[in-house]
């Protein structure tokens, strides 16, 4: 998913897609413990995409706590 597609969710709909990315990433990784995988840079983008998401989180955390001091 882009940037700017992930800036445009809410706040629950961005949570949610943490939990759901983690949830993908660990089966994945069980896929790969068992030799069922083909595409192991699934892992990357998997990993970048929860990272994004959560930087995402973190932007806006920070600018509301900075619009109320």
């Amino acid at each position: 998913m882009k940037t700017s597609e992930l800036q445009q969710m809410s706040d629950e709909e961005l949570r949610q897609q943490v939990r759901d990315q983690s949830e993908s990433l660990f089966r994945l990784r069980l896929r790969i413990v068992t030799g069922s995988v083909e595409n192991v840079r699934a892992v990357r983008n998997s990993r970048r995409e929860i990272a994004r998401i959560k930087t995402i989180l973190r932007q806006r955390e920070l600018a509301a706590s900075k619009g109320v001091r």
